[in-house]
């Protein structure tokens, strides 16, 4: 009978063993070169992170409907509100949303959207709960709910931001939640805290005014048995690999850098798995086993907020603020000290293409189909090749305000405006805007793509658009 009470124990461990191994196969395909690490993509039908799968903002065959409605329910699966203030965009796997907020007597502020300039953060001394919710994605039920933590902020939030900006990371097993100075979370998917850490005061704020606080926004990654973070402050700057069972350190490197709100990336040169990090004095790359430095450069904008994105053996940079808004494409196989380019046209040998003006303050580019595209804060989008650099067009989607990343699926391109409008247009190298569809309310997060769904994030409210 002792033998029989150990089965449940073997068959847990036995599941946990087959999950993770096939998770390391799908998120990062036992991959030993470029090729199979972008042949593994191809078989990842999850969104398990900030913008899906390796941030590359894409999901195909998802079918999609043509059109919705909000207000009438048209091809509305559910539509459920979420308190407080969140900024992290939906994270998908299976039959699990993931999402993350900050509770506080003081919501009813909300966000101020448009284009602007200030600089002063909310004032808010409020005690805040951090939560972690999973949703049933076929129904808009809530599974569990976690408060990860409460008090008072450490740090204040731009009037644009939230207590809660970090999308979670999640390998079907783990779902990672970062909220800068009130801690790092782990849990399984079924809600159980499995470890967490605690980074001390991570001081999001503009160094060139220290009293413009505005919250933390680096999401954490998953890859393989590894949880990538990268926090760039006021006080602290550092890139770190941690264990993803026990949450220990495996491997810390300090960064001469300014403030940055910029998610980490993995891209590959060759067989050997890689670290980008956006910066302003430090852009680079890291060895994922042992955190050496593979190469390093300054300069561009100096409010770096983009993720780079990675596309066969290139990885391309782009920020905004200050004198550059560089838009880059650096090879994979790039290594030590590269200078910031002179000019477009000359950049290096380890560009593919540079341009010095070309590049976004909030948004992170997205490559389909050998076209990438960028949409800026104004409402412009361009299209250039993704290879070469050359630009196709310039056109203005609307004249409003975007923070929200663009998103593709089956040849649309999905963006959402501040003001709570979800445009929608073909890709290619012509510009052809499609739909604007209005989501009710208010927008500032990045959608999420699911098979047959896409699921939205207004300043209350989550809603799944299906026709199935």
């Amino acid at each position: 009978m002792k033998y029989l009470a150990l089965i449940p124990i073997f068959l847990a461990t036995l599941f946990l063993s087959c999950n993770q191994s096939h998770n390391r196969k799908l998120l990062a395909g036992e991959v030993n070169s470029e090729e199979s690490f972008y042949e593994s993509m191809e078989l990842n039908r999850q969104w398990p992170g900030y913008r899906g799968y390796f941030a590359s903002g894409y999901l195909d065959q998802t079918h999609l409907p043509d059109s919705f409605n909000v207000e009438t329910s048209h091809n509305i699966k559910w539509n459920i509100q979420i308190p407080g203030l969140g900024l992290s965009c939906p994270v998908i796997w299976d039959n699990r949303v993931f999402i993350t907020t900050a509770v506080s007597e003081s919501d009813s502020e909300g966000y101020r959207t448009g284009l602007y300039g200030d600089i002063e953060p909310v004032e808010d001394s409020s005690e805040h709960i951090w939560k972690v919710y999973c949703i049933e994605k076929s129904s808009g039920e809530i599974i569990w709910e976690k408060d990860a933590n409460r008090g008072i902020p450490q740090v204040k939030r731009h009037p644009k931001s939230s207590h809660a900006n970090t999308t979670v990371a999640t390998d079907g097993y783990h779902v990672v939640a970062f909220f800068g100075s009130e801690g790092l979370y782990c849990y399984n998917v079924d809600g159980e805290l499995l470890w967490k850490r605690d980074f001390g005061l991570i001081n999001s704020a503009w160094n060139v005014v220290e009293s413009a606080e505005w919250e933390f926004c680096s999401s954490p990654v998953i890859f393989q048995d590894k949880l990538i973070i990268q926090a760039d402050a006021l006080n602290t700057a550092f890139v770190a690999v941690l264990n993803l069972s026990t949450g220990e350190t495996l491997w810390r490197q300090e960064r001469d850098e300014i403030t940055g709100w910029c998610t980490p990336n993995v891209y590959f040169d060759g067989e050997k798995a890689r670290i980008a990090v956006n910066g302003y004095k430090h852009r680079g790359g890291y060895d994922l086993e042992t955190g050496a430095e593979i190469w390093r450069m300054s300069g561009g904008g100096d409010v770096p907020i983009p993720t780079p994105i990675v596309w066969k053996d290139l990885v391309y940079f782009n920020s905004a603020h200050g004198r550059h808004a560089p838009l880059m494409a650096v090879k994979n196989s790039a290594t030590g000290e590269i200078s910031y380019p002179e000019n477009d046209s000359t950049p290096g040998s380890d560009f593919a293409w540079f341009y010095d003006r070309m590049g976004a303050y909030m948004t992170s580019v997205v490559v389909y189909d050998n076209l990438l595209y960028r949409l800026r804060w104004n409402g412009s989008l361009s299209c250039f090749d993704a290879r070469t650099g050359e630009a196709f067009f310039h056109e203005t989607v609307n004249p409003s305000s975007f923070v929200a990343c663009p998103v593709v699926s089956d040849n649309r391109i999905y963006m959402v405006s501040e003001d709570g409008d979800l445009y929608i247009a073909s890709t290619g190298k012509e510009y052809k805007l499609l739909k604007k569809i209005p989501l009710g309310e208010v927008s500032l997060v990045t959608p999420g793509i699911a098979e047959g769904m896409l699921i939205l994030r207004t300043a209350s409210r989550l809603i799944a658009v299906s026709s199935t």
